[in-house]
């Protein structure tokens, strides 16, 4: 029987990863740029493979050995090498319609998750992150995603002020949202220019070097009771609104 290999160290951000759940597996096995190791599923979830893909069969607790303690993997998890990020030129250069995405310091890895999947939903190009301020694309955060890691281009970057900046540079309409906003969201996004949508951690917001590198401040406009929305949730409103304002012609 093979032996069952050591969960892999979360903090390796070199070698291969173990990508888990059945939508972040099956979209990471579609995806031509990752370079994938090892397949393991429970007989049901092999079924669900590709045909002519194969993988080492597991009973669950035997998976679940495999991977971090409280892995959902639903039956089947590969493991793969991260994939390469692109430069910021490279994945957003030059602008079209489609917008940018830029994290400022969220860390937890299921609002990165869920960000990237709204991303993918709404056509994003690509998501910006902070190299040391940002969770790697890899277990909890690609669950969350449901495979639109594979879907939407990662870049990091030093600095997010400077990116901003950049992109900028590149035409697009660069908008940060924070809850003290004069203008709305529609308003603020009321411009031919494609969108950079800068969004902070949920409490903190924007750090004021990364708003201040915003051409435009925008609020998401909420019932009076309610002080804020989870980051994930305001960042998909934001999405839609410019999904809806590009599709509609600006």
């Amino acid at each position: 029987m093979a032996r069952t290999p050591p969960p892999l160290n979360r903090d390796d951000d070199h070698g291969p990863i173990w990508i888990w759940g059945v939508h972040a597996a099956l979209a990471a096995l579609a995806n031509p740029r990752r370079r994938i190791e090892r397949i393991v599923a429970t007989r049901n979830a092999a079924s669900r493979l590709p045909a002519g893909v194969e993988a080492q069969l597991h009973e669950p607790d035997a998976i679940d050995r495999m991977l971090p303690p409280g892995a959902v993997h639903q039956g089947l998890a590969v493991r793969a090498w991260p994939l390469e990020p692109l430069a910021l030129d490279e994945a957003c250069a030059p602008a079209d319609a489609r917008p940018v995405v830029v994290l400022d310091a969220i860390t937890d890895p299921h609002n990165v998750g869920a960000i990237f999947r709204s991303a993918a939903a709404f056509s994003a190009r690509a998501i910006v992150l902070q190299d040391r301020k940002a969770p790697p694309l890899t277990g909890t955060l690609a669950k969350s995603a449901a495979g639109a890691v594979e879907l939407v281009p990662e870049v990091r970057v030093v600095n997010i002020a400077r990116a901003l900046e950049r992109l900028e540079a590149l035409g697009y309409l660069t908008v940060g949202l924070t809850g003290e906003a004069e203008l709305g969201l529609a308003e603020a996004l009321a411009d031919p220019r494609p969108i950079a949508l800068a969004v902070g951690a949920e409490g903190k917001g924007l750090r004021p070097g990364v708003l201040g590198a915003c051409a435009r401040a925008a609020r998401i406009p909420i019932a009076p009771a309610m002080e804020s929305l989870n980051v994930s949730n305001a960042a998909a409103i934001a999405l839609y609104e410019a999904a809806r304002r590009a599709t509609a012609g600006g």
